[in-house]
């Protein structure tokens, strides 16, 4: 009963940020960058928040139950990645347009343009999906009745309504509180879990000793194969520029980062102990669910209900920004773009919630081709780390780059990854031949085409 109780008061919560931010909704600016308002204390955790999603907390823990603390690098890639935001928050705000193939535009032409709107959405309904997979286990863990299936359907159904409701001012400031309530109950789990299954010792004593050191019991081709896909979704990730795109103003997307590397180090960390913590004393079929099985059967009830009930809020939020992302692309690269580019306000953002709940529902579809969150995390990371990164990185560190380059390695990127997974070799990890084949098309096109017009390149260096 508790539990259900602490589910029923954050979709209350949820719903309650949803519908006051619904009523301030005029134009399509407020609707895809909240106004451009954003203060950095909420990007601080809007980023947060969509950074930690079922990616950390389902295919993290699945990692960490398999793998011990090793399973840290994969979040290791993401703070390599914080490195090189840095570098990039300021400018990204000072472009300050809508979506990512806007800068593919912009630097190169229409049809880098729509080849990354295209690996966007095949990347991010993939991760929209999982969500999906996750909220469902969420469900059925705290109603046995109800089936991981359909617990997955009304997880959807929730994230379709809440996205296509108020847009990125809902996304953003439903962060504010998911990541509060998150970040305070782990820190207090970690030494309530660890005294619960019986102290350290226990925790060194039940598990292999592989669980403990640098590599675990993975190659170190395996560790850096969860690493590098995981670095190159987050230096290109979309729904984090977008957020960029949304700061109230440039020193506020920089004071964001600062605060999005101590949190996500902070986090990240203790997320991978809990699910460490929990794996010495509950043996699962379903490895994914440590994390909150952990919360439910290894923490005293109130704070256990308090972590399902973040790790649940933290499902949605992920759900909402990457469903969210995609949608903008359909409508302001492609309908916006080619189709009906005078359509009025009202039209746009009718379309808009339309194209919300068609990509919704083909996400769900999604959901039922992989088991494993942490397979299909790492495969919707490598589609975007190989296809969109190396050219969105081109345009604020290459001024070599040429239209062509970048539009081969789009393409070789999302081409090489989709085939290994179709061709299930499971000798190399995808990210390997697919971030190499993008790389050798970026640089290699590039160099045997003449270079760009410097008018176009510089005003991203100025």
């Amino acid at each position: 009963m508790l539990y259900a109780a602490v589910l029923a008061l954050v979709v209350l919560v949820l719903l309650g940020v949803t519908i006051q931010k619904t009523l301030g909704i005029r134009s399509r600016k407020d609707f895809m960058l909240a106004g451009q308002k954003l203060p950095w204390t909420v990007l601080v955790f809007t980023l947060l928040s969509s950074w930690i999603g079922a990616g950390s907390l389902f295919a993290g823990g699945e990692n960490a139950y398999r793998n011990g603390f090793s399973a840290l690098w994969q979040p290791a890639g993401g703070w390599c990645g914080l490195v090189v935001i840095a570098l990039i928050a300021a400018k990204a705000r000072r472009f300050a347009q809508f979506t990512v193939p806007d800068l593919l535009e912009s630097r190169y032409n229409v049809v880098a343009r729509v080849m990354g709107t295209i690996a966007i959405v095949l990347s991010y309904t993939v991760i929209t999906s999982y969500q999906f997979k996750g909220g469902g286990d969420i469900l059925h863990l705290i109603f046995p009745e109800l089936s991981r299936t359909n617990g997955m359907y009304i997880i959807a159904g929730f994230v379709i309504l809440f996205t296509a409701a108020a847009g990125m001012a809902s996304v953003a400031y439903l962060d504010v509180v998911i990541g509060c309530l998150v970040t305070g109950i782990v820190i207090i789990a970690v030494p309530l879990l660890l005294n619960g299954v019986g102290g350290w010792t226990h925790v060194t004593t039940a598990l292999p000793a592989d669980h403990f050191t640098l590599f675990g019991p993975q190659t170190v081709s395996e560790a850096f194969g969860k690493l590098l896909p995981t670095m190159l979704l987050l230096i290109g990730n979309q729904g984090m520029y977008q957020k960029f795109f949304s700061a109230r103003s440039e020193r506020d997307a920089n004071r964001a980062v600062a605060g999005w590397i101590v949190g996500t180090l902070l986090l990240e960390t203790l997320l991978v102990t809990v699910s460490v913590i929990g794996s010495s004393k509950f043996r699962i079929d379903n490895p994914r669910e440590i994390l909150p099985t952990s919360a439910k059967l290894g923490l005293p009830p109130l704070v256990g209900a308090l972590l399902l009930g973040g790790i649940f809020a933290k499902v949605i939020s992920t759900a909402n920004n990457y469903l969210f992302s995609p949608a903008t692309n359909i409508i302001h690269d492609i309908y916006l773009r080619f189709i009906e580019p005078d359509a009025p306000e009202k039209k746009s953002l009718t379309i808009s919630r339309a194209v919300i709940l068609v990509l919704g529902l083909f996400a769900l579809l999604q959901a039922s081709h992989f088991e494993s969150i942490l397979q299909a995390a790492l495969y919707a990371y490598t589609i975007y780390g190989a296809a969109v990164t190396p050219a969105v990185l081109a345009v604020f560190f290459w001024r070599r780059a040429t239209t062509q380059g970048a539009i081969t390695s789009i393409v070789l990127g999302t081409v090489v990854t989709i085939g290994w997974q179709l061709a299930a070799i499971s000798s190399l990890d995808a990210v390997y031949p697919a971030v190499a084949a993008s790389l050798t098309g970026l640089i290699g096109v590039s160099l045997l085409t003449p270079p760009p017009d410097p008018a176009k390149v510089e005003k991203f260096f100025a």
